[in-house]
């Protein structure tokens, strides 16, 4: 894993310290430059199947979500996207891990060269044209909750994982407060 550069943001510096915590040993390496003269090379894990069936994983997700009190998170992307990698890596590091564990099922929806599970894009409203990752939160019925629709997330290399947390609070599902007792009125 190389880093190289003159300016470094403080959430690349995080990335090439947790990469191999989070990446599989068996990761390919990917070369990404990201601003002039900047320069990361790292460990690249295949967040996005190519030969999954983004239907049925979604359907399946959404039968855990409700059988678990959890929301479902999908993460539109690609494996050749480093924003995408940056996301995945925010989700994982300590704060949000949890966080994301307690309170979601995680799918990530393969987008291909923008190819691919398009239907399911346009069904949440997600214009792939303003770039991935694109997130979309579904409750446990799979009633539409969030849909990104302005591109919050697709430059993540300006974001850091504070803002991942945020947007995990926000999003995760309500406690619906019961009374504890039981009263009744005479009639």
């Amino acid at each position: 894993m190389h880093f190289r550069s003159n300016f470094c943001r403080s959430s690349l510096a995080c990335a090439v310290l947790l990469l191999p915590a989070v990446l599989p040993a068996e990761a390919s390496m990917t070369h990404i430059s990201l601003l002039p003269g900047t320069h990361l090379q790292l460990d690249s894990a295949e967040l996005y199947s190519d030969t999954a069936n983004a239907h049925e994983d979604v359907r399946q997700a959404i039968l855990k979500a409700a059988a678990e009190h959890k929301n479902v998170l999908l993460v539109f992307g690609g494996n050749w996207c480093v924003d995408c990698h940056l996301l995945d890596l925010y989700f994982h590091d300590p704060g949000n891990a949890s966080l994301l564990s307690a309170n979601y099922v995680l799918v990530n929806v393969d987008v291909g060269e923008y190819d691919r599970n398009l239907d399911l894009a346009r069904k949440y409203g997600i214009p792939l044209e303003r770039g991935v990752p694109a997130l979309v939160v579904l409750d446990g019925t799979g009633h539409l909750l969030y849909a990104q629709r302005n591109a919050e997330f697709e430059n993540m290399r300006v974001l850091d994982s504070a803002a991942v947390t945020r947007f995990l609070q926000k999003w995760k599902p309500r406690v619906v407060r019961r009374p504890t007792g039981t009263h009744r009125r005479g009639k």
